[in-house]
């Protein structure tokens, strides 16, 4: 069956209709036509919508799935429903499930149970077994089955050995590693940011200190790394960092990043869509829905999160999807697990906060950065092209009053927001939340 997307502002510096509003006709998964006032078939099913704009598909590099093992938090089906409802085609899935995603067999399960949903799901390894931090996986034997990247998840890399070791391992297959980074000795009981606020309520901090202290210790490892290697490979995709931070969320963060980017280091980094919405005077209220690591920090720090979007530190926005029932976040405050749901309000995030950063580059953190950093295929809104987009308004305003999450640990909930989520065209099908 055809698609026709109906006078379409076309957002993708890569496309020569970048900034044009056009049709676009799919058929059987690919672009076929890109032109005005195309003609309409009877069998032709049409999207149109005031203010309607297209870009490339977009992609959440951070997503806990909870399934296998925690089915009743979120499974793969419903993930992938809220991550359609939000504008992805594309997700990275962490591997901190029940097994832990660190052999084939949990590798495949995935894959398999990913078959014929709306989006498309790229598993991340996890670089020990149990993502306990002690004995490696076969990294090798999980990047040939498919995994996109290695990482313990929401277990950061305590042992600078391991991780040492891990960047070297996958050198020679262009592999990348994710790190979340925090010095877990410095967090210990930790409740939220470090400063004043943690002091007028009461609660344990997490200083900025943990985080920035791993930043460096792995910047460096990095650079001991690339001085020893012998031949850079140019990858396809044409920016292939290998080793890759994970929710930064410190001003101090993005400057040491910012800087060993001048220097050419193959690093690069993302930023979770709430980090960018509040700072920590919103858990006045001890909201649990609130509790994130890495906290929400300083006003400067949210600033310079944004500074570091628009200057090109900061690569990606990612939601950092944790799922959890009621009984893991309905709890006083120090008692409750850290993480909310975000797959469906990642866009709205950045647009209704938005501190300067122009639509093309807000759009360019959600798809070509991201496909570049897990070395996926990098295309363009043009004819012959596969049809993986993302329909949106920027303006369009929705009530947020459901999710297709079988969790609702989200501050949103019930919220009007701005930046509506259109539809989504993956593998040539539309999925619509109109």
């Amino acid at each position: 069956m055809q698609l026709l997307i109906r006078s379409a502002r076309i957002v993708d510096a890569a496309s020569s209709f970048d900034g044009q509003v056009c049709d676009i006709l799919v058929d059987n998964g690919l672009i076929r036509q890109i032109g005005n006032n195309l003609p309409i078939d009877a069998n032709v099913r049409v999207a149109e919508a005031d203010n309607l704009h297209v870009s490339l598909g977009w992609v959440d590099m951070r997503v806990l799935t909870q399934d296998p093992g925690y089915e009743h938090k979120e499974d793969l089906t419903s993930v992938c429903r809220a991550a359609a409802a939000g504008g992805f085609t594309d997700i990275a899935v962490l591997p901190n499930t029940q097994p832990v995603v660190d052999a084939k067999g949990t590798l495949g399960y995935i894959q398999r149970m990913a078959e014929g949903q709306p989006v498309r799901v790229h598993v991340i390894a996890a670089v020990t077994k149990k993502a306990a931090g002690e004995d490696f996986t076969e990294m090798l034997d999980l990047h040939h089955a498919g995994a996109v990247a290695f990482s313990d998840g929401n277990h950061p890399l305590q042992n600078p050995d391991l991780l040492l070791k891990t960047l070297q391992y996958l050198q020679p297959v262009n592999g990348l590693l994710m790190n979340r980074p925090e010095e877990t000795l410095l967090t210990r009981f930790g409740q939220m940011h470090e400063g004043i606020q943690s002091t007028l309520l009461g609660l344990k901090g997490i200083p900025a200190l943990a985080e920035e202290l791993m930043i460096e210790r792995d910047l460096r490892l990095l650079d001991y790394v690339s001085a020893g290697q012998t031949e850079t490979q140019e990858p396809e995709c044409g920016f292939s960092p290998a080793l890759h931070f994970s929710t930064i969320s410190t001003g101090r963060s993005v400057e040491l990043i910012r800087q060993a980017k001048a220097k050419g280091s193959p690093v690069s980094c993302d930023v979770a869509a709430h980090q960018l919405v509040f700072d920590d005077s919103a858990l006045s209220d001890f909201d649990t829905n609130l509790k994130v690591n890495p906290p929400f920090r300083s006003v400067d720090d949210v600033r310079a999160l944004w500074d570091g979007l628009k200057d090109g530190t900061i690569d990606a926005i990612v939601s950092d999807h944790t799922p959890h029932d009621p009984e893991c976040k309905n709890l006083e405050f120090d008692q409750a697990d850290f993480g909310i749901i975000g797959l469906e309000t990642v866009f709205s995030n950045a647009v209704m906060h938005n501190q300067d950063l122009p639509l093309p580059q807000l759009i360019e953190k959600l798809t070509t950065r991201p496909r570049q950093i897990l070395r996926l295929p990098v295309t363009a809104i043009a004819e012959g092209q596969p049809a993986t987009l993302t329909l949106f308004d920027p303006a369009g305003s929705w009530t947020y009053d459901r999710t297709f999450s079988k969790s609702k640990n989200s501050p949103f909930l019930g919220q009007t927001l701005t930046g509506r989520v259109i539809g989504t065209v993956h593998r040539g099908q539309l999925t619509t939340t109109l």
